[in-house]
């Protein structure tokens, strides 16, 4: 988003197809910033994305970075993170995917992804890949949301996702590319090569 103004008409449209279709479900994908790089959108858009953009939302799909944001705290712990998820969900989103979650129980040479709705809270924990390459995010949370509408189960959702994606940075890495390969690895996307099963997280 360029500015807050375009959001507010993109929740404008949410309602509008909402109205037309009240069984459509909006996904909102609150990109604020990243570890490391820190806030990188325009002044406005990171508090209209904690106050508008998220209760408007049926999932919310935040880095680890967006969720310490949206929700004012510092999450380290996965109890922490827990908790934070706990705030997202209080403010209207039924279905919340943390990615790119480094806790102090994850390896180094690991990255999980959490998924949580009413069905309970899932952890799916891959080996990190040496490879940095944008767009990964949007894909993950297109495909969560994309197999959330279709198998209903956030677990499956994620796990499936999941897979996915890193199948495709797999090959991407693999084949030294700089961008993702969408259409070379897109098999990946359909069958994932590699299955990363869920485990379920207690509160």
């Amino acid at each position: 988003m360029g500015s807050a103004g375009i959001g507010e008409a993109i929740l404008d449209a949410v309602r509008q197809v909402k109205q037309a279709n009240p069984g459509a479900r909006y996904c909102c994908d609150p990109v604020i910033g990243d570890v490391g790089r820190g806030v990188f959108v325009r002044p406005g858009i990171p508090e209209f994305m904690k106050e508008h953009a998220v209760p408007a939302a049926d999932v919310v799909t935040p880095n680890h970075f967006e969720l310490d944001r949206l929700t004012g705290r510092t999450t380290k712990t996965i109890a922490d993170v827990l908790a934070a998820i706990d705030l997202l969900h209080a403010r209207g989103p039924r279905a919340v995917l943390v990615t790119s979650l480094q806790t102090d129980e994850t390896p180094q040479d690991a990255i999980d992804v959490l998924a949580s709705d009413r069905s309970g809270r899932f952890r799916v924990r891959t080996p990190r890949l040496p490879i940095a390459v944008n767009g990964a995010g949007d894909a993950i949370a297109a495909l969560f949301f994309g197999r959330l509408l279709r198998r209903g189960s956030a677990a499956e959702a994620l796990c499936l996702a999941v897979s996915s994606v890193f199948g495709v940075l797999a090959r991407t890495f693999e084949a030294g590319a700089h961008e993702m390969l969408l259409v070379a690895a897109q098999e990946e996307l359909v069958a994932p090569s590699r299955i990363f099963e869920p485990e379920r997280v207690a509160s």
